[in-house]
């Protein structure tokens, strides 16, 4: 039998999970997400065959696992709205709520459970997510297993030990969907300046850095050796590289990342003082 999984949220992360499980084979039938405005769980309900509830400490009554999708800015009224419940059943929690510690979700919902911490991006919208997870001692392996399906089931899933790690998971996955759209709008206005029309440069822009991911994915080559592949020596692509390099491309990025990783500890710090 399924375990009985309760989305506390239903926006768009929420949704785009509740998918992915379902085109993984989990029934509808074990999954409920809640929400106070109904107008909000229609389309899931429509869409998916899901149950869905506006009290969430009804809904968290007969759940396995709950998973904590909404803003970490009211997560402490939500949790203490449904902490009797929750602490009646002792289902496992899951967060992908950003910037909020372990052990301040375990506080705000009463103590002694066992919560996993995820760390997602956007493109788990549309099932080629990204996200680190973070289980603290009281998960069991059976839990972290479970754990691991649901967030596999909108793309790749990486553990890391030490819950403070998840600020660079923010850097180099969580935030970094912006850094690549970035990058398109900038080739896309080389691309246009150079002549191109701007459609056909974003279209040529978009589907190469697919094609490049693809490459690294499926190669056992590191990144630094597939590069090296398309550079011919005095070549077009070799020019193209020493001019980023010498602009300091790379200083930039691991700049960019470290002030990323900066703010995702800060704002970790003013949510957990709440």
């Amino acid at each position: 039998m399924a375990s009985q999984v309760t989305f506390i949220g239903a926006g768009n992360m929420a949704g785009a999970i509740i998918g992915g499980m379902i085109d993984s084979g989990y029934s509808p039938d074990a999954i409920t997400a809640t929400s106070p405005d109904d107008s909000v769980l229609a389309p899931l309900r429509e869409r998916l065959g899901i149950h869905t509830a506006t009290d969430n400490a009804s809904a968290v009554a007969q759940a396995d696992v709950v998973v904590l999708a909404v803003k970490p800015q009211i997560m402490q009224d939500v949790c203490s709205g449904m902490r009797d419940a929750v602490q009646a059943r002792k289902p496992l929690i899951i967060s992908v709520a950003a910037g909020l510690p372990a052990d301040t979700l375990e506080h705000w919902l009463g103590g002694e459970l066992p919560v996993v911490r995820c760390m997602p991006n956007t493109p788990s919208l549309v099932g080629a997510g990204a996200a680190g997870l973070y289980a603290n001692t009281r998960v069991t392996h059976d839990q972290q297993r479970i754990a691991g399906e649901l967030l596999e089931a909108v793309g790749l899933v990486e553990w890391v030990d030490d819950e403070a790690l998840l600020e660079a998971v923010t850097a180099v996955s969580g935030s970094a969907p912006a850094y690549f759209f970035l990058m398109f709008e900038a080739m896309e206005q080389a691309g246009a300046d150079l002549g191109l029309p701007a459609e056909t440069a974003r279209r040529l822009a978009m589907q190469t850095a697919y094609g490049a991911a693809r490459m690294a994915m499926d190669s056992d080559k590191t990144p630094g050796e597939l590069k090296r592949n398309v550079m011919s020596p005095g070549g077009t692509t070799e020019r193209a590289i020493e001019h980023m390099e010498n602009a300091g491309l790379r200083d930039i990025m691991q700049g960019a990342m470290r002030a990323c990783a900066e703010r995702a500890s800060e704002m970790a710090d003013e949510l957990g003082k709440r």
